[in-house]
């Protein structure tokens, strides 16, 4: 399978600090639930179904995220979002990557 477009580099904006990564460099996030219980979701694997958005992995990326409150204007829905799963997930893997240094 070859891209549609040759030596065009994939880059995708992060909804925290609002720079342009790779998408493997990224995680993925999408929303889940019905109206009134939004959740967003972390999709490590880029495979979920729906409207994503893209954050760096880090508490930085994150709390920027939520302070800007970036999270409902990057899925286009109204009102807030729980985003405490994502949370858990984005400082586990943060504890994950300094660990390994």
């Amino acid at each position: 399978m070859t891209d549609a477009r040759p030596g065009k580099v994939q880059e995708r904006t992060c909804i925290g600090c609002r720079k342009r990564s790779s998408p493997v460099d990224l995680l993925r996030m999408t929303v889940s639930g019905g109206p009134g219980s939004l959740t967003v979701l972390p999709d490590p694997a880029h495979r979920a179904p729906g409207r994503g958005a893209h954050l760096h992995p880090t508490t930085e990326c994150f709390e920027l995220a939520v302070r800007r409150k970036a999270f409902p204007r990057a899925f286009k829905v109204p009102g807030p979002l729980d985003v405490t799963g994502l949370r858990e997930y984005v400082a586990h893997r943060d504890n994950q990557d300094v660990r390994t240094i």
